[in-house]
């Protein structure tokens, strides 16, 4: 069964792109806007693994993972234009399993997506689960 995943991003364009490689490479995708419309989508259908912008409009990326891990233990890839060692340690720290700076190979993105969720897979997580208090 393929793998879904969710973007969440406010550039219509790179979501298009993201959409339009994931597909190709066999994963089912879905959208989201912002953190809000994360959340409400989070609501009816859980994803495989989420990729996360941090700067967008009305609730940004770092509020969305704080919001996020109070309910699931999902895998979360950070794709975003902020570089520094401090935006990248602070988003590791805050719940991201991995950071990715934009602009991104699309080859390197589907390895480390890859990666990612064979690490999901090996520790056995029902990923829809909530975290248990021995995995916090």
């Amino acid at each position: 069964m393929a793998k879904t995943i969710l973007i969440v991003d406010d550039s219509n364009h790179l979501a298009y792109m993201l959409n339009r490689y994931l597909s190709e490479q066999g994963f089912q995708v879905m959208s989201a806007r912002n953190g809000r419309e994360a959340l409400a989508t989070l609501e009816y259908q859980t994803p495989d693994l989420i990729l996360l912008d941090l700067l967008m409009p009305e609730m940004d990326g770092f509020e969305f993972m704080r919001l996020l891990r109070r309910d699931h233990n999902l895998p979360i890839i950070i794709l975003s234009a902020k570089d520094s060692e401090a935006d990248k340690v602070l988003a590791l720290k805050s719940g991201a399993d991995d950071y990715v700076t934009k602009p991104f190979s699309m080859r390197e993105l589907i390895a480390r997506i890859r990666a990612t969720l064979r690490r999901a897979d090996q520790k056995g997580l029902s990923l829809s689960q909530k975290p248990m208090k021995s995995d916090l």
